[in-house]
């Protein structure tokens, strides 16, 4: 199934945060909490719990050594709750535990799961990465729901200020209301903290004269908390979505900003993101701004962001942006087109989103400069001479979309010289362009490395799946070329499958959230 360049940006992103830093840390010296499994024993420890946690890891991953301690702390604590959560660990790395890694759809380190009822159920690990949090997010993941809040006591462990946490008020804890909010706390427990209570004065914000019931939203920025007081599931979930954002994400190192930047990337909403150096003596002139835009677009569906560039260069290499640029605005709306101020002041901010919304600005696209000369064997495309080499082209044209980083990239360059001299003299093309650079039309859908594509000279456009060899691709050429060759070569059902399990595993962009 094609994923689509939203996909893929987040994919990116995801590795964008975890690359942004490296820290040193070493597990204490002393008796280990954390379980150790591998494909030998790990489906008889799971069945021997109704709750267990896995962290897959590589020895040799950076992300991985900074967890350690604090993965080994969690474990020391939670060995000892009644009942005992068990934290467990898998070197994803090893071969032998390959079966894992594919059951579980690892695809980075470290990669944490939950596993529920014996093995039955899994889910994604959402929580924070320090040990305090860790302990938090999985009591509340192992018990109920939502948890009772008796007293100030309970009510100040259970709000805190790095985390959203939300509260239902009930008179009784019965009825429609009542089992509408658990069944939503059910649903979206491992995305947020559910509480609930009798009595909203033991609450640390917010009007404790209120009627009930009603649902409090406490979160660490803008006003602190909101009230809602409808009750219908899919309500009641649209106003947490909306509410536990932030009116401005915060792009930087802060690790209890990370859950709201990578919803940010996640939501179907217009995106309007401002980057400038956080160490400018304007920097809260711009805060201010994207404030004040904030709340006047919030109802037309855009969402606002502030970055940091030190920390989001793997941002910049992504949209093709550039340091000189900054003060940088880009919104990026819903069909992926891109919109660029440069050298943005604090007053302009609000005049370029009006030119936006009045439609008055020009798309921006990513492309590397266009080749003095180009006479090699195979092409290079950029952004900017696509239509030209492709779309308005009169010749048949194989592209491929690759990546520097790809091995199975580099394989196919010597194959694709060979059938670019081979066809020399015929009406056809051999081309490549490298997507982390460029930009392609969207009906070019890239989800992995490397992508093969065949516009054809009478416009039409088919992706290429086959053996990536030289007769795989030659005949495939030959097939679908303008005009078609006069007696085509057929692949047989045999050849077919020789040519499927021929074609070597692609590279996608790894998820290591």
């Amino acid at each position: 199934m094609a994923i689509s360049k939203l996909s893929i940006a987040l994919l990116l992103l995801g590795t964008i945060l975890l690359c942004s830093s490296s820290v040193k840390s070493e597990v204490e010296e002393e008796a280990s909490a954390v379980v150790v499994l591998d494909n030998t024993n790990f489906t008889e420890e799971v069945g021997k719990h109704d709750f267990i946690v896995v962290e897959f890891y590589a020895p040799w991953c950076g992300h991985c050594k900074k967890l350690a301690p604090e993965y080994e702390k969690a474990a020391q604590v939670l060995s000892k709750h009644d009942p005992p959560i068990i934290l467990a660990k898998v070197d994803g790395s090893d071969k032998t535990n390959k079966p894992l890694t594919d059951k579980f759809n690892v695809k980075g380190f470290p990669t944490i799961k939950i596993i529920k009822s014996k093995g039955e159920v899994e889910q994604e690990y959402k929580g924070p990465r320090q040990s305090d949090g860790i302990v938090k997010y999985l009591k509340t993941q192992a018990g109920p729901a939502s948890i009772e809040i008796k007293s100030k006591e309970d009510a100040k462990s259970f709000v805190d200020d790095k985390s959203i946490s939300i509260v239902g008020v009930f008179p009784e804890f019965s009825g429609t209301e009542f089992d509408n909010f658990v069944a939503l706390a059910e649903k979206l427990r491992a995305d947020y903290t559910f509480g609930h209570t009798k009595d909203a004065k033991i609450l640390p914000h917010g009007d404790s004269s209120v009627d009930a019931p009603f649902v409090r939203l406490f979160k660490p920025f803008d006003e602190l908390f909101s009230d809602f007081q409808e009750f219908e599931v899919d309500e009641l979930e649209k106003f947490i979505e909306e509410a536990s954002m932030p009116l401005v994400v915060i792009f930087d190192n802060d690790e209890s900003n990370r859950p709201y930047i990578l919803r940010f990337f996640r939501s179907s909403n217009v995106k309007a993101m401002f980057f400038t150096s956080f160490k400018s003596d304007k920097l809260e002139d711009y805060k201010t701004e994207l404030h004040k835009a904030a709340v006047e677009y919030k109802s037309k569906n855009i969402s606002f962001l502030l970055g940091d560039p030190m920390t989001s260069q793997g941002a910049f290499q992504f949209y093709g942006l550039r340091d000189t640029w900054l003060p940088l605005f880009m919104i990026q709306d819903k069909t992926n087109r891109k919109y660029l101020g440069k050298n943005v002041e604090p007053d302009q901010i609000s005049f370029w989103i009006n030119e936006y919304m009045d439609g008055t600005l020009t798309p921006y696209k990513k492309s590397q400069p266009i080749p003095e000369t180009n006479d090699k064997p195979v092409k290079i495309v950029v952004g900017d001479s696509f239509s030209d080499i492709v779309y308005e082209s009169s010749k048949n044209v194989l592209l491929e979309f690759y990546a520097p980083w790809c091995k199975h990239c580099n394989k196919l360059d010597p194959i694709l010289e060979e059938i670019a001299i081979a066809l020399q003299s015929e009406n056809i093309v051999i081309a490549k362009m490298d997507a982390t650079l460029n930009d392609a039309p969207d009906e070019f859908e890239v989800s992995e490395f490397p992508t093969l594509y065949f516009f054809s000279a009478d416009k039409k456009v088919k992706v290429f799946e086959g053996g990536r060899t030289v007769e795989s691709i030659t005949n495939f050429i030959k097939k679908h070329k303008f005009p078609p060759t006069a007696e085509p070569e057929v692949t047989t059902e045999a050849e077919a499958e020789i040519e499927r399990v021929a074609r070597p595993k692609a590279e996608t962009v790894k998820d290591e959230l």
